[in-house]
């Protein structure tokens, strides 16, 4: 029997108001307002804008491990999110438990593999060279080919302790073997960022590229390093990877003025950061860079088209007939909210995006 239901009354981010309507788990018709038939009529009354399902790039969402983990669907669909990215939680001993995990929750899961087979069982888990193997990590890329997007190497002191950048160039050996991007993880040196931007390449992802430590890409006056700039003519990937430690409103705010691009936005969310802040959730993520002056159709395609782009998975950052409907509805209320970064820095914003529902692998959920 077709299960028909219909989205009324909702608008996209160009401001344009329809009906969605989806059947059997599909978006079967794109129509104009009130016109949309269906057995449910869930009427948003224009208070709602819709977008693909949010992506999120960057989480931890292997509960068993802390500090850095936390339940799938907490993360996920619960927050508005009909897909997340785990950022390497595991490593080639764990990643067979959380693709467990992940079958038996409804948000969709991909994970970039940690280099380290310990992963985040320990938080430095690059110290110990013995723990790097590039013939498990192959044989695991092999099997969960579907599940892994890229391999993950946290390139910052805490991690690496004496070994320097020696992990990311066996990160890079491991990327080159496999086929696979790096996404890296950046932080309190040493090592340097310059070496580190030095042994990137295309579409390898830097994370946590808004932080506010010393070693980042921006020189004192503000201004992009001139690797940093070298390494985006090269087509790396920029991801906000918000996080404890991880987003800083200046340097954010050197970012616009000097015109480096959004490419995703994301959360670094976990059990800790998601119920005492200062991340909570990826629409506050989002409210922060409405802040900071961007367009709201700017700050969707990062959680949408920009990710599901980088993803290989075009179907996931679009609206249309035919596909799997995984979607996003939220408002963007005209009300007050203090934001805090990662520094502990406080900001106001007269506006606020809220989740209102989603919609994952065709099954309607409010939030």
């Amino acid at each position: 029997m077709e299960d028909r239901f219909v989205l009324r009354n909702v608008k996209t981010t160009d401001e344009k108001t329809i009906d969605l309507v989806i059947a059997n788990n599909k978006i079967v018709e794109i129509a104009a307002p009130n016109t949309g038939k269906g057995d449910r009529i869930i009427d948003f009354d224009q208070n709602a804008y819709i977008s693909s399902g949010w992506i999120d790039m960057h989480v931890h969402a292997f509960h068993e491990f802390n500090p850095y983990g936390d339940e799938i669907d907490e993360i996920g669909y619960k927050l508005g999110v009909t897909t997340i990215v785990d950022a390497g939680s595991t490593g080639t001993d764990r990643i067979h438990d959380l693709i467990a995990h992940s079958k038996l929750a409804k948000t969709n899961v991909f994970a970039f593999l940690n280099i380290s087979k310990i992963g985040l069982q320990r938080i430095d888990e690059l110290s110990d060279l013995a723990w790097l193997n590039e013939e498990e990590v192959q044989t695991v890329v092999e099997k969960y080919q579907d599940f892994i997007v890229g391999l993950k190497a946290r390139i910052s002191n805490s991690v690496v302790g004496e070994n320097g950048l020696e992990p990311l160039e066996i990160a890079r050996k491991i990327s080159n073997a496999t086929n696979l991007p790096l996404m890296v993880h950046i932080g309190s040196g040493p090592p340097d960022i310059t070496g580190v931007l030095e042994l990137l390449k295309k579409k390898d992802v830097i994370t946590h590229y808004l932080h506010g430590k010393k070693n980042n890409l921006f020189n004192d006056a503000g201004e992009p390093l001139p690797e940093f700039l070298a390494a985006m003519k090269k087509g790396i990937h920029l991801d906000v990877g918000h996080g404890n430690a991880s987003f800083s409103f200046p340097t954010a705010k050197q970012a616009k003025e000097h015109g480096i691009p959004l490419h995703t936005i994301s959360t670094d969310i976990y059990r800790k950061n998601r119920l005492h802040g200062p991340v909570y959730s990826l629409a506050d993520t989002l409210t922060k860079f409405l802040y900071l002056g961007y367009a709201l159709k700017d700050v969707i395609d990062a959680v949408t088209v920009n990710a599901a782009k980088w993803l290989n998975k075009p179907e996931l950052g679009r609206v249309v007939i035919g596909d799997v409907a995984n979607l996003t509805l939220f408002s963007v209320d005209d009300q007050r909210i203090k934001l805090t970064d990662s520094d502990g820095l406080e900001r106001f914003c007269d506006k606020q995006i809220k989740v209102k529902g989603v919609v994952v692998n065709g099954q309607f959920i409010e939030c």
